[in-house]
Formats: structure tokens, C-alpha cells, sequence
């Protein structure tokens, strides 16, 4: 069970909400209809991994080539990041809610939370607001990666004083962390993939984007 972790009135009444998803466009291939390249990937995934292919990888396998290289993007963020966890979780969130990917934001709420991000940060990015009470890092990477989601670009300030902090190569990291989960939300936004059955909802989910 997820523990309940203490939140305002607005982030309860967004606690109950599910979100409903359209059919999905791009449902699992039968084993039957899989090309040479999709079987490869699809047993060596299994065999190294334990599990079957789920969530963006699903839709992704009309790609395998494309896929191949998302995986290894995959395994570099969880295993090889130079951020830190929290700030990785952290960017990761930012771009689910941007994309109001809910697979994304379920897969990694829980990864926040044990990551050591205030649940009220959490609570904020939820609902669309810049959370208070940020450490002085968490603003930079907050400023960075919205810049990028609402203006397309970054201004000097905001780059000036993340390479300050971070230098480059993290700057660059972050950066292209946030656009991996991006590429991710785009994929399961058009393909419509569902959450894998059974799962259990965190107590913060995402409500349609309140612009």
C-alpha cells in the first residue's frame, strides 16, 4: 500500500482521481506477427530483464532499431546518471506532467518519494504550480527544464547559473533527460497506452493540464 503522506485539500481531491484512457492504438504484437528483428529484442529483453515488454516499450516494438536505443537510454538514466537520484525523479516528473503521461507519473511518483522529493513539491507539480520551498538546485533544474517545456528555449540567466551549479555535462544530462521522457510521454500519448492492469494509483495522480 502507498503511504499517505501529508497534502493539501486540493491534492486530495486530486488523490481520487483515475484517469480513463481511450483504447489503446497500439496494443502488444502477437508473437505471430512479429518480424525476425521484433522476436530478437522482445527474447532478449525477457532473458536479460525477467519481464515482458510494458509500458513505451510496447508501442515502441514497431520500432525495435528505435527501441534498441531506448532501452540503452533507459538503462544509462536509472544506472549511470551524474544527477542524483531525487533531481533525476525530480525532471522526470516535470516532463510527465507537462505531457499529463500518466504511465509516467505512476512508474515514477513512487521512485520521487523514495528519492527523498518533498511530497509538497510533488503535490505542486501535480497541479501545475512552481512548488515552494525548493532547494536552491531544485529551482535551477525547475526553471531549466520549464523553460524548455513552455518556451522552446532557455534564457541566458537560467543557463548561466545551471552550468554554474551543475557544469555542462549535468546541464546537458538534465536536459536530456527531460526530452527522453518527453520522447516516452509522445509515444504512449498517440499510441494511448493504458497503465498495466492492476496497478495501484499513487495518492497524487495527474488531472487534465489546468492551463
Amino acid at each position: 500500500m502507498w503511504s499517505i503522506y501529508p497534502v493539501t485539500a486540493v491534492v486530495l481531491i486530486l488523490a481520487v482521481f483515475q484517469p480513463a484512457f481511450a483504447q489503446d492504438r497500439l496494443p502488444p504484437i502477437p508473437a505471430s506477427e512479429m518480424s525476425q528483428a521484433q522476436r530478437t529484442i522482445v527474447e532478449t529483453f525477457e532473458i536479460e530483464r525477467g519481464y515482458a515488454l510494458r509500458g513505451p516499450w510496447v508501442p515502441l516494438l514497431r520500432s525495435p532499431e528505435i527501441l534498441d536505443l531506448m532501452i540503452d537510454v533507459r538503462d544509462h538514466v536509472r544506472d549511470r546518471s551524474l544527477l542524483t537520484f531525487k533531481h533525476t525523479e525530480f525532471v522526470i516528473l516535470l516532463a510527465a506532467r507537462e505531457w499529463t503521461q500518466h504511465y509516467v507519473w505512476n512508474a515514477h511518483y513512487p521512485a520521487a518519494i523514495e528519492a527523498g522529493l518533498d511530497p509538497e513539491i510533488i503535490v505542486a507539480i501535480a497541479d501545475g504550480r512552481r512548488p515552494e520551498h525548493m532547494s536552491d538546485q531544485e529551482e535551477i533544474l525547475y526553471d531549466l527544464s520549464m523553460e524548455l517545456h513552455r518556451n522552446k528555449q532557455v534564457s541566458d540567466a537560467t543557463y548561466d547559473q545551471a552550468v554554474g551549479v551543475f557544469g555542462q555535462e549535468r546541464v546537458v544530462e538534465a536536459v536530456a533527460i527531460g526530452g527522453y521522457y518527453s520522447l516516452l510521454a509522445m509515444v504512449m500519448n498517440t499510441g494511448r497506452t493504458p497503465l498495466r492492469d492492476g496497478v495501484e494509483l499513487p495518492p497524487v495522480t495527474l488531472s487534465a493540464f489546468p492551463r
